[in-house]
């Protein structure tokens, strides 16, 4: 029999049981609002029984480890959707930013709080769109009056004015690619810093763990967090070796193994574009998720067609202006002069010989004609003239196809982040389901723990009355 020495053990250990749940469960309690903890359990199994001669007598109970209630498969497939996720809000952000690029500017026409109110009153705005309209627009008022100076001047002033949208708009979305090569430089930098995080949880794993059979429940979260953290900025692969420690693939390429980063990323210029490479080894990564994915994504897809199209919108434009001027004369007999100069929509400008002189403008086809319009009608016929370079479009009809290809991809992209988060909100719903602390349940356990500690302490005070009996017995 275990006798009174051995109940009183007995009611010891019983004790020593409770508060550990006791202090579990307030463990659990205290991190309910940390979003990488895993609730914990008490493993309490059986002390081993001894043999009496009645039979096989119990001991009591001991706590057997502390368990992490957590999913692995979960886990697992909330990094990967964050990866999917992180990348989708970086092209929303890149589209936004280049759709508000093309964004239209507010009329000017009156001036301080008067224009202010106007705009705000009539939602009036100009755009590339508006200039080309107001440009060709003015070319047919010139027509009419082919020999005003006045018409001459506001002619040159829309021209201007196009040629400095289409200036402006272009280096917006220059800037806009310098600012998204250096999001890649930044998150480059965060990704390996939590690299060397995640090498260091590895080790207080390894080192935590080789002390016993015991799980290091805490540091795991820990690493957890860090993981799906890793996981919005760049998608990776991820195997725990038998040591606990998380060895981790980036586009093929191995960056942690064990306790080390074997690879650290680097962040390079590809002919005016930032890419990712291995840093010790120079390989390129092919990085397919994670918010590096998206910005490079965007950069070099939406933003990028976006700056060409608009580009050669402005060729053509430039070269079917100046393909007509060209062949008219202005008021004091010029002929041959370009209307615009430049290439694209980076150098587009009106030629400043016509700037310094508006009579040079050459509206008529034939020379001293001043009242001549025909140049001026045919410049303003362009308008609505089907340009092969563009594909048969009008140049009002390919840059509404231009400003819809932003808008589309983005609502593409909208659409698909919704859809994302659905998904995202399903699987962290299915892991708190799992992992989250409940205050309900840990509440009971600690009211269950505590009635079985204040029964174990009861069972001593009975023992320690035996004792005193049999003690005064002797006596």
């Amino acid at each position: 029999m275990l006798g009174l020495f051995g109940t009183l053990n007995l009611s010891a250990r019983s004790m020593q049981v409770q508060q550990a749940g006791i202090e579990v469960a307030g463990h659990n309690m205290a991190n309910v609002n940390n979003p990488a903890y895993a609730r914990q359990r008490v493993s309490i199994q059986t002390s081993s029984p001894i043999h009496t001669e009645h039979g096989w007598e119990g001991t009591g109970a001991d706590v057997a480890r502390i368990t992490q209630i957590r999913d692995v498969l979960l886990d697992y497939q909330i990094a990967n959707e964050a990866a999917f996720t992180g990348s989708l809000e970086a092209q929303q952000q890149a589209l936004q930013y280049a759709q508000a690029d093309l964004g239209q500017q507010i009329d000017r026409g009156a001036s301080g709080a008067e224009g202010t109110a106007a705009a705000a009153g009539t939602g009036k705005q100009h755009g590339i769109g508006d200039s080309i309209s107001a440009l060709f627009n003015q070319f047919q008022s010139l027509s009419l009056q082919p020999s005003s100076e006045t018409e001459r001047d506001l002619v040159l002033t829309k021209a201007t004015e196009l040629a400095d949208r289409f200036q402006q708009t272009d280096k917006r979305l220059d800037d806009l690619r310098k600012s998204l090569n250096s999001s890649v430089s930044t998150d480059v930098d965060q990704v390996n810093g939590i690299l060397a995080d995640l090498a260091k949880l590895n080790r207080q794993i390894g080192d935590a763990e080789a002390m016993g059979d015991s799980t290091a429940n805490d540091i795991r979260d820990t690493r957890q967090g860090k993981l799906e953290e890793l996981a919005k900025l760049v998608k990776f692969d991820a195997v725990e070796g038998n040591s606990g420690a998380v060895n981790i693939t980036i586009g093929g390429v191995p960056v942690i193994e064990g306790t080390s980063v074997t690879e650290k990323l680097e962040a390079y210029d590809a002919g005016g574009k930032t890419m990712v490479r291995g840093a010790a080894s120079g390989t390129p990564l092919d990085i397919t998720g994670g918010r590096l994915n998206g910005t490079i994504e965007a950069r070099d897809g939406a933003v990028q067609t976006l700056r060409d199209d608009l580009s050669k919108l402005a060729t053509s434009l430039i070269g079917e202006v100046n393909r007509v001027h060209r062949n008219g004369f202005g008021k004091d007999g010029t002929t041959g002069l370009d209307f615009f100069q430049g290439t694209s929509a980076a150098d587009m400008r009106v030629n400043q010989t016509l700037l310094d002189d508006p009579t040079k403008l050459q509206a008529s086809d034939a020379p001293g004609a001043a009242g001549n319009n025909k140049i001026a009608m045919a410049l303003g016929q362009l308008q609505n003239a089907p340009i092969t370079a563009l594909g048969t479009q009008t140049f009002a009809q390919k840059y509404s196809q231009v400003v819809a290809g932003v808008g589309n991809a983005l609502s593409s992209v909208n659409e698909q982040i919704t859809d994302q988060g659905v998904v995202s909100n399903m699987l962290q719903q299915q892991r708190d389901s799992v992992s989250a602390v409940s205050l309900d349940e840990e509440m009971t356990d600690l009211v269950k723990f505590q009635k079985a500690y204040q029964a174990s302490a009861r069972l001593v005070n009975v023992i320690n009355e035996m004792l005193d009996t049999v003690v005064n017995m002797i006596h």
